[in-house]
């Protein structure tokens, strides 16, 4: 079985090493299904490898982050003990749970899950004979995925479940407790690996902190007469070349970069389109320089009071903090300040110049 996993795992890195083009929204809803194989953890009886169910999903997204998971999972478990004795389980799980997504914005996302539920199973050839009966139990849950793009609207999902259910009948002998349960020392829990799809079939705006730079298609053109422009070339080049050498300086700590054309409407933190490519831009050069850390400087013009801007410019700062994070950047390399309307770089007293003004500086740290 681990084998297989990992065969499978290795499968999907290979085939999701190059990047999947989607559009991901700032909030959605989905359906998700898939199969399941369950088995025992933490009981008195031994697990067997016969193991099979699966799962349906309702996805409320509220961000590129965050969202809950409403579901149903069925599972189909069994276990061993005694003389070839095998107790059956039948387990119908129904909860809610919290899901956080790490880099919503790449298309491999990893994710986690916590949340609580009500189980209600039916046992069958149970090692203590009264429990052959039907119960229903708290159970908490805590989950570890990963989310494969396969499109706009498609995933394919791959997931980890730890499921521990508040009480010790679950595998059918409630006098031996050997626990280990996320409920205690007496409670039975069991764990799924789950395999299935994520279907988004209503969304949201489009994403801001998602948007990438896809560059300029330029079309080219028919029939170019490429000996003319060699000619014209030739024509034109200086009959004495004049050779220099330029020494590039290294970049100093204090470096400074503005980013022209990273800047916001009048009292708002949404970035605009025309602010993408810059910060793409600057993407690829963190990833490039993992050692680099950054102070995030945001700046306001000075319309209204002092302490309002400073807090904007402080959000502004962070807005473009979480879109760096969400396309990979780690957020330990960078700080975010917000200097608010005290260092202008254009005359306030023009509409342009307070344009100028709602900016974003980038500061290498190191």
């Amino acid at each position: 079985m681990k084998n297989s996993i990992s065969f499978i795992l290795t499968l999907l890195i290979v085939l999701f090493s190059n990047k999947v083009s989607a559009q991901l929204a700032q909030d959605s809803w989905g359906i998700g299904f898939g199969g399941t194989y369950p088995r025992l953890v933490s009981t008195n009886i031994t697990s067997s490898s016969l193991g099979y169910g699966g799962y349906l999903s309702l996805i409320r997204d509220f961000s590129e982050h965050t969202g809950l998971r409403f579901y149903g999972k069925y599972s189909h478990l069994e276990g061993e003990w005694g003389a070839a004795q095998t107790t059956t389980i039948e387990s119908f799980f129904g909860g809610v749970d919290f899901t956080f997504r790490f880099v919503p914005c790449e298309p491999v996302t990893p994710y986690f899950s916590v949340g609580a539920g009500g189980n209600y199973y039916m046992l069958d050839n149970a090692q203590t004979a009264r429990l052959n009966d039907n119960f229903l139990d708290l159970t908490l849950t805590g989950s570890f995925g990963i989310l494969w793009r396969l499109g706009d609207d498609w995933n394919l999902t791959t997931e980890f479940s730890y499921l521990s259910v508040d009480g010790s009948k679950f595998d059918g002998n409630d006098a031996l407790s050997p626990g280990g349960g996320i409920l205690g020392g007496v409670t039975d829990s069991y764990m799924t690996f789950d395999l299935g799809f994520l279907y988004y079939f209503g969304k949201g705006a489009p994403s801001r902190i998602c948007q990438l730079y896809s560059g300029l298609s330029v079309e080219s053109p028919d029939n170019v007469d490429y000996e003319r422009i060699e000619n014209i070339v030739k024509k034109h080049i200086p009959k004495e070349v004049v050779k220099e050498v330029v020494v590039e300086k290294p970049v100093s700590s204090e470096k400074k970069w503005i980013l022209v054309g990273v800047n916001f409407d009048y009292n708002s933190t949404k970035l605009s389109s025309e602010a993408y490519p810059i910060l793409f831009h600057a993407v690829q050069v963190l990833l490039q320089n993992p050692d680099m850390k950054v102070e995030i400087q945001g700046h306001t013009d000075n319309i209204g009071s002092d302490q309002a801007n400073l807090k904007l410019s402080e959000r502004r700062a962070q807005a473009i903090k979480n879109y760096l994070v969400a396309r990979g950047v780690d957020g330990t390399r960078l700080k975010v300040v917000g200097y608010g309307e005290a260092y202008p770089i254009a005359d306030n007293k023009t509409a342009d110049g307070r344009a100028m003004n709602r900016r974003i500086e980038f500061k290498v740290l190191n």
